[in-house]
């Protein structure tokens, strides 16, 4: 079990974060967790603490999104996803941690600026099975790596201009699946070893609590001001494990 207290500084606050996102915003800020963590614990460590909390999360999810999702959506990205998995289990010892630290951040700090700066088409697209394939795998396998399948998802689930609560609810599904998948490889891997279990087991009374939380500010909540404060996080946490990425691979 994980006793740096520091740990605890950034994972709670991160947890809850990711938890409300997941809950109300289906935004794809669930990226946050790791790179947080993984300013105190190697990502593959913080990865695989993060995954039961994400299990259970999506459990309440579930419950509460229930029939809600965008079955045309799930039926193309779904399958990909899965190949997205396979492929990282099967390619996870050959990245390096500075090769981790630097592609998280990469995926993090292109997240916010696409937001910010507004890159993605305006108006809504219509279902494109080819880029729900290619958005699909690649969201299971950066969501195998490091939980973050988020933007990759949101390429293809934003320009469809689905209604909100359809949105977080198609979200939720894909996830859901996507983590149940992910724990055999992580089984197999190691990554569900007893220190990070235990880790995940103190920390766990926070993802129920964050999901409902989500779900009750979404109808009560500015989600601007909660976006703007999460993409701040985002970017500066990605922006610092670039840099230690960039400064591993020079060494």
């Amino acid at each position: 079990m994980i006793l740096d207290p520091w740990f605890y500084v950034l994972a709670v606050p991160a947890l809850m974060i990711v938890g409300i996102s997941k809950g109300g915003f289906g935004s794809g800020i669930g990226l946050i967790a790791v790179p947080m963590m993984a300013l105190t614990v190697p990502v593959p460590q913080a990865a695989a603490i993060m995954l039961p909390l994400l299990c259970v999360m999506d459990l309440v999810g579930l419950w509460t999104y229930w029939r809600r999702w965008d079955n045309a959506a799930m039926q193309a990205l779904l399958p990909a996803a899965v190949l997205g998995v396979v492929v990282g289990a099967l390619t996870f010892s050959l990245l390096s941690e500075p090769m981790l630290r630097l592609a998280i951040g990469v995926v993090a700090v292109a997240f916010v600026l696409d937001h910010w700066l507004g890159w993605r088409p305006k108006g809504n697209a219509a279902p494109n099975k080819a880029k729900a394939y290619g958005c699909g795998a690649v969201s299971g396998y950066t969501s195998f790596v490091a939980h973050a399948g988020g933007p990759p998802l949101n390429m293809y689930l934003l320009p469809l201009g689905l209604e909100k609560a359809t949105l977080v609810a198609t979200a939720v599904v894909f996830f859901a699946v996507v983590n149940y998948v992910k724990l055999v490889p992580y089984w197999w891997l190691g990554q569900l070893n007893p220190g990070n279990m235990t880790t995940a087991l103190v920390l766990l009374p926070l993802a129920p609590i964050g999901m409902l939380t989500g779900a009750w500010l979404m109808k009560r909540v500015s989600q601007a001001l909660f976006m703007r404060i999460c993409y701040g996080f985002v970017f500066f946490t990605g922006a610092k494990l670039t840099w230690d990425g960039v400064s591993g691979l020079l060494r």
